[in-house]
């Protein structure tokens, strides 16, 4: 362990950068994580402050592989080799960067407010993270910074591996690194502190950098509320929060054995919600079917139950606009993917923790919601049964593994690995429904 918290290691960073002291720099943080740390720096240099917002176009059928990335200011940098060979059609990658343009444009919103970004054209421009793994973050900011008119830049992060430089050396004229540890496996093990960072940070970071006064945007989210789920005859207990202006909200599918007060999902709502996003919790069965353990894991009955409360939810005055995904844990994944299917679902979103989508059968096929698959990687049966259900899946999907994770992410730090997952997905991929 080398650094406490991000802050201490930005006041390490900054002090390897004193040089910068008025050479017309601006130091950008990568969200969410860089930014304390950007913010430690910038105010050692006496630098301002911004974020350096990227977006990888990942091909269409295969969305890992990136094709390009765009910043702001209108800026794209196309590999035209992986479009070739992918064999991605012109309007294709159009429509890909349509839709990460408007991602970008609401995290700016989110961040800065109604503030222009920062102009980087002829200036120093020292692009911070809090540390660099495979280093693909880092290499298309700085791509992105030059294409918006760096005259030079500076990489810089508290830890990076022995080998960073060999791996980015071409993309900065600088690369500065607290420390370079051969025994380098994440960067979470260079910190003790290395709590997720949340959007309200970013924002609070640059309006102070700014000086700027903290905005209403920092006001309490909506209390939760008890509500009472109509599911055709049945009535159902349930927690509604919605924060103001949430572009969405999410319904939580449980896994079997568990309910509304399940504490991992209320860990994972939490954080959605601090993320401006809404979350439903509730109860898939009534006491007296639950005592039934055929209708815990009768797939169809649960999917049916989902899509009932996604209806009750859409007629509910007020909520008829944002759009809506499903969070499904354990066995209640079949069930968000399963209903997710229906052709009238307009689901906009679904992410299964440690799920079992394999239960989902032939309806894989027929889900159109843009999925994100979260497995531990210490629960190899799960991870298989994911990757076959993966392999069925015709929409855009991603498997994620979180390395030491066993099937309830009871391992420190893991459930946080698993909100942040969450939270991007969700929040990348949710706008306004239409009917």
């Amino acid at each position: 362990m080398l650094f406490m918290d991000r802050q201490e290691a930005g006041r390490q960073l900054g002090a390897r950068l004193e040089h910068l002291r008025g050479r017309n720099a601006v130091v950008l943080g990568l969200p969410r994580g860089g930014v304390p740390v950007a913010f430690e720096v910038a105010r050692a240099i006496g630098a301002p402050l911004d974020v350096c917002l990227v977006r990888k176009l990942g091909v269409p059928f295969q969305p890992e592989l990136g094709m390009g990335a765009i910043g702001e200011d209108g800026v794209r940098v196309i590999n035209d080799a992986v479009v070739r060979e992918a064999r991605v059609p012109r309007e294709e990658v159009a429509q890909v960067e349509e839709h990460e343009r408007e991602v970008l444009e609401r995290r700016g919103r989110r961040y800065r407010g109604t503030h222009e970004p920062v102009s980087v054209e002829g200036r120093t421009v020292v692009v911070v993270d809090d540390g660099v793994a495979t280093g693909s973050t880092a290499r298309a900011a700085c791509r992105i910074a030059r294409a918006r008119g760096a005259e030079r830049i500076v990489l810089a992060v508290p830890v990076a591996p022995s080998d960073w430089t060999e791996r980015l050396g071409g993309e900065a004229d600088e690369l500065v690194s607290v420390a370079t540890p051969r025994d380098f496996f994440a960067i979470g093990q260079f910190y003790a502190d290395f709590a997720q960072t949340d959007d309200e940070e970013v924002a609070d970071c640059l309006r102070r950098a700014a000086g700027r006064p903290a905005s209403t945007a920092s006001a309490p989210r909506s209390p939760e509320t008890e509500v009472e789920v109509s599911a055709g005859a049945v009535r159902l207990m349930g927690q509604l929060t919605v924060p103001d202006e949430a572009p969405g909200i999410v319904v939580f599918a449980h896994g079997s054995g568990s309910s509304r007060h399940s504490p991992r999902n209320q860990f994972v709502a939490a954080g959605l919600n601090r993320a401006g996003l809404g979350t439903l919790l509730f109860d898939l069965l009534t006491e007296e079917e639950e005592q039934d353990r055929g209708n815990v894991f009768d797939t169809g009955l649960l999917a049916g139950r989902l899509t009932d409360a996604t209806r009750w939810l859409r007629t509910r005055a007020g909520y008829e606009g944002p759009a809506v995904g499903y969070f499904g844990a354990s066995t209640g994944a079949a069930a968000a993917l399963w209903a997710a299917a229906e052709p009238e679902a307009r689901i906009a979103a679904v992410v299964s923790r440690g799920g079992r989508p394999d239960l989902a059968g032939s309806r894989l096929p027929a889900v159109t919601a843009p999925t994100l698959l979260i497995v531990g990687g210490a629960d190899p049966i799960v991870l298989d049964l994911n990757r076959q259900a993966q392999a069925r899946l015709h929409c855009e999907n991603h498997l994620s593994i979180v390395p030491g994770a066993t099937h309830l992410f009871e391992e420190p730090g893991t459930l946080e690995v698993v909100t942040d997952l969450a939270r991007d997905w969700f929040t990348d991929h949710m706008a306004p429904a239409h009917v």
